[in-house]
């Protein structure tokens, strides 16, 4: 990949859009994972304005740091870039209060996680409508039409894709051009809504590189049954959850009423 042209096309792509849409720039959350600091340091580099929003949820503390950090690494470096702090920790909580009680609290746990990203996405909203802003997306090619690894209207309601067109391994290239943090580099990929330490890999059962692999060998038409042991075991994940996501990555359905009942 010749990354430091895909930078510049990436930048040129945000502004262009920004400018025809007649937008003052971008709002981003800033989680402290490798594709919100990617995709922020994208944003700032086409010097139109940038707002990051920092939104913990009993965040763990080193998810916040990593977020802090790069935040002031970015103003540090692009005078166009704001940061908001909001603490929607008792919002979350107060919604949480609001809700029925259940009988077995694990059986909400996946329900309350969505809740989390769908509060960020509301609030990202509120300041792109207050500043018009367009809400920059960080998903990436493998979570966004791969394996579906996002909530829907929560982090995959967003107005614009940057890096939707990268892979996760080609997602870590453009950090180390951009001179991203190195403990963001090297940071395991969470999806931070579980307010503890388990990583993406822990929750899908295949690591980005793995998922890559079957994401290719599936565009090829290769099969489970065309593999054995650890290679069979990702296609089958790869295939399990790309099918059971498939609702996220095509247009909602509507229901079209025929002619002769108008």
């Amino acid at each position: 990949m010749k990354t430091d042209k895909v930078i510049a096309h990436i930048v040129s792509w945000l502004k262009n859009y920004a400018e025809k849409a007649n937008m003052n720039g971008f709002v981003i959350g800033v989680s402290g994972g490798i594709d919100s600091a990617v995709t922020s340091t994208l944003c700032a580099k086409t010097g139109l304005e940038v707002l990051c929003l920092e939104m913990p949820i009993h965040q763990a503390d080193n998810q916040v740091s990593r977020a802090i950090n790069h935040i002031k690494w970015l103003q540090s470096n692009y005078s166009n870039v704001k940061m908001t702090k909001v603490d929607l920790t008792p919002v979350f909580d107060s919604l949480v209060a609001s809700f029925p009680k259940v009988q077995n609290e694990e059986e909400r746990f996946m329900s309350l996680a969505n809740a989390r990203a769908r509060l960020r996405m509301t609030s990202l909203y509120y300041f792109a409508a207050l500043n018009k802003y367009l809400v920059a997306g960080t998903g990436n090619k493998v979570e966004d039409f791969g394996v579906g690894f996002y909530t829907k209207y929560g982090d995959g309601g967003v107005d614009l894709s940057p890096i939707a067109d990268l892979l996760k391994t080609e997602v870590y290239s453009i950090a180390k051009e951009l001179g991203i943090n190195e403990d963001i580099q090297k940071a395991a990929p969470t999806d931070g809504l579980w307010g503890d330490d388990r990583t993406d890999e822990d929750q899908i059962g295949a690591s980005y590189p793995e998922l890559e692999w079957a994401m290719k060998m599936t565009s090829e038409g290769k099969k489970s049954t065309d593999f054995e042991g650890r290679e069979k075991q990702i296609i089958d994940i790869y295939t399990k959850l790309h099918n059971a996501n498939k609702h996220k990555m095509v247009p909602i359905p509507v229901c079209e009423i025929p002619a002769s009942l108008r």
